[in-house]
């Protein structure tokens, strides 16, 4: 019996609690594969999207883009990577010293680039360097779908549609018919190289009524571009540079850059130029399939390309490698009847963020799909496209886009320089090379700037080593610089003011006007005690700068003992204009944590009142899960639910898992990072909260599983 015993004690305490953790684990592929996306029509909003965070391809109802004119009021059939951009020439010769302002602010003059409102030279240069550069439509790659008559079909020829998005493996699989026969397509991407790879089995190919046609758009130049635009062929030149029994190179080369689409097939097929900007590959013999690959690149290349089967292996390895990867939540079991509806918004966000935003620059708010701004950066919502990464246990995620700051922090340099400012002043509107874009709402913008030393503490949790330190710690303190001499010296009231000169993240105020926002001032506080922080680890003394302004920078501005959204705007709750927009003044307390300056009370009376008077129908979709932060902050777990439902239109998820704005903007990634930066919070917490899942109700009605997820600060 003594011999039994230690055996007995051994599996109780060491063997069982492991069989335990193994049957508790989530089953990820079961919770992922339950959210698989099912199109059984051309509804204009549904397409789905393959990519690698660095290079997408949006498809329609036949797996390829086939017709892009159907769809380019809903999600666009867009092609587009991190290189792609381009520039019409300037044969004005603007100066971009034209476009900017002075503005005489807190005694002294400071300029910045506006877009003017008078006619003229001024205005026309803001124009062109906001339109320019612009981000590039590359291709259009779809079917030649063709009758027994030889006309063309139409997308309402398509029957029996049915097509899924596979996200553990990262295939959508395609099918439908056309004038009675079986069309089936599998289209992939490959996640190391911007390459498509499509499988088509139909006998329409060996009756010569299927053929594969590559179409090059010209850039609109406007706020969106959604990759159809055919007209002005003559103002572009494409043509067949090299070819052979199974590839061909494609040119395509626009005003001021050049780039090479290379097509690769198994079995006889060939490629000809058939009209302007139209390139058709066009199998040859009786054979019912054809299988080949797609690469965009912006140098010409001969090294062999992956093939289908390749690409597909590839995929499925690295979908399954990032599933398995990172945290997880599972809400099945739970009783609410929303719970079943956020766990789908979780899965599909996760796989679109991973393929919009994961890349190595911030992203534009409508990812890789198409343009919105022209398809710029705006950094104020890098904090929404990117942190959720990190609190998934999937760092490496937002630390491929950190690097890009070192790459512009020369021109925020000379941003903050021209202004007065020590250090850097990050850009809101810009490009891949940092430059800024006029705007006169981005331009007074300074939310952004406390980000980066935010992105760099969430690193330095992650990897709490000297290493991080070394990689970011020149960018922290430059930040910090900046945000050290920004304040101004009010001597009336022997304090440090934020503003005049500003714009709230709530862009409802004339910067003129405007100082000392409630969030901002926190936003500060929080950066700058944790640069020095920063300094103590490095092995450095305190910043006395950074120290003065952290104790005289102004308190947080009250009203009725509620917080307002700016002290410059006693009026915030009572004037219509001001109750629309971002709430921002809750980011105080749910972007950000506790410290003495806040007073939790007044938080939660704020809370309640802006709950009830906001005009919620006027925001925008991260304002949801940013509500729902602070209610989780503030011990309303309920509130932090509802938040995250409330029945508005841009907090709307489509079949697809985009969250829908409007009109204008029918795919919004931040709403999508954001969903995921409060689940992560809801369920791990933040730091010093003790409850389990403390963002959601204790009422029964939910059961929440998680694993692999970080707390957030």
């Amino acid at each position: 019996m003594k011999k039994i015993l230690p055996v007995y004690f051994a599996f109780f305490t060491v063997v069982w609690p492991v069989v335990l953790r193994a049957q508790n684990k989530i089953n990820r592929k079961a919770l992922v594969q339950r959210h698989n996306v099912i199109n059984n029509g051309t509804d204009t909003l549904s397409s789905l999207s393959v990519g690698n965070g660095r290079f997408a391809f949006t498809v329609d109802a036949t797996g390829l883009q086939t017709f892009p004119e159907h769809y380019d009021k809903g999600i666009p059939l867009g092609t587009q990577s991190e290189w792609g951009w381009h520039s019409f020439k300037d044969t004005a010769g603007y100066k971009f010293d034209e476009t900017l302002k002075t503005y005489r602010l807190n005694g002294r003059d400071v300029s910045y680039s506006v877009q003017w409102n008078q006619p003229g030279r001024n205005r026309n240069a803001a124009n062109w360097f906001r339109e320019n550069v612009h981000r590039l439509q590359l291709g259009n790659l779809g079917f030649v779908l063709l009758h027994k008559d030889g006309s063309d079909g139409q997308i309402s020829d398509l029957q029996n549609i049915r097509q899924e998005l596979n996200l553990w493996t990262g295939a959508i699989t395609s099918s439908f018919t056309f004038d009675g026969e079986p069309v089936k397509v599998q289209t992939y991407a490959h996640e190391g190289k911007d390459l498509i790879a499509v499988k088509v089995q139909s006998p329409l190919l060996a009756q010569g009524r299927l053929k594969v046609r590559l179409r090059f758009p010209f850039p609109t130049n406007q706020f969106a571009d959604y990759g159809d635009n055919w007209k002005d062929p003559q103002k572009h030149y494409s043509a067949v540079v090299s070819s052979g029994a199974s590839q061909a190179i494609i040119i395509h080369r626009l005003d001021t850059n050049q780039y090479f689409v290379r097509l690769a097939w198994n079995g006889a097929a060939s490629v000809k130029n058939t009209a302007a900007h139209q390139f058709v590959l066009s199998p040859q013999g009786k054979t019912g399939e054809l299988t080949f690959t797609c690469l965009f690149a912006p140098q010409k290349t001969t090294a062999p390309l992956p093939g289908f089967a390749q690409t597909q292996t590839n995929s499925i390895q690295q979908w399954k490698a990032f599933w398995q990867s990172g945290g997880a939540v599972d809400f099945s079991g739970s009783t609410d009847p929303r719970a079943k509806e956020l766990e789908r918004r979780v899965v599909l966000s996760q796989y679109l963020t991973k393929i919009q935003c994961s890349g190595h620059q911030p992203p534009q708010e409508t990812g890789l799909t198409y343009n919105s701004w022209y398809g710029k950066p705006h950094l104020e919502m890098h904090w929404w496209h990117g942190i959720h990464f990190a609190l998934w246990g999937r760092e490496q995620l937002l630390e491929n886009s950190l690097s890009w700051y070192r790459h512009v922090k020369a021109n925020a340099r000379a941003i903050a320089k021209r202004q007065g400012y020590d250090g850097v002043r990050w850009q809101k509107m810009t490009d891949p090379d940092g430059n800024e874009s006029p705007s006169s709402v981005g331009a007074f913008l300074i939310w952004q700037q406390p980000h980066f030393i935010y992105f760099a503490e969430l690193d330095y949790r992650a990897h709490p080593n000297k290493q991080t330190l070394d990689k970011y710690k020149n960018l922290v303190l430059a930040d910090a610089d900046f945000m050290a001499s920004f304040p101004t010296y009010d001597k009336e009231h022997d304090r440090y003011n934020l503003g005049k000169g500003i714009i709230l993240a709530q862009e409802r105020y004339k910067p003129e006007e405007t100082y000392n926002p409630t969030y901002e001032l926190q936003y500060w506080r929080w950066a700058l005690n944790t640069a020095q922080l920063w300094r103590k680890r490095l092995g450095l003394q305190p910043d006395n700068k950074y120290a003065i302004i952290l104790k005289k920078l102004a308190a947080l501005p009250q009203k009725d003992g509620v917080y307002l959204a700016a002290e410059s705007s006693p009026d915030a709750y009572t004037n219509p204009k001001l109750k629309t927009d971002h709430p921002a003044v809750l980011a105080a307390y749910g972007m950000l944590p506790y410290n003495t300056q806040l007073d939790t009370a007044v938080m939660k009376k704020t809370f309640n009142l802006v709950w009830d008077v906001w005009d919620w129908k006027d925001t925008w979709g991260w304002d949801f899960p940013m509500t729902a932060m602070t209610a989780a902050r503030l011990n309303m777990p309920e509130k932090a639910v509802d938040a995250l439902f409330m029945p508005i239109k841009t907090n709307t998820y489509l079949a697809n898992g985009h969250n829908y704005q409007d009109g204008r903007l029918r795919m919004y990634l931040p709403g999508n990072g954001g969903l995921l930066a409060a689940v992560a919070m809801m369920s791990a917490g933040w730091d010093g909260s003790t409850i389990a899942n403390p963002g959601f109700p204790k009422n029964g009605k939910w059961k929440v599983r998680w694993e692999g997820l970080k707390k957030m600060p």
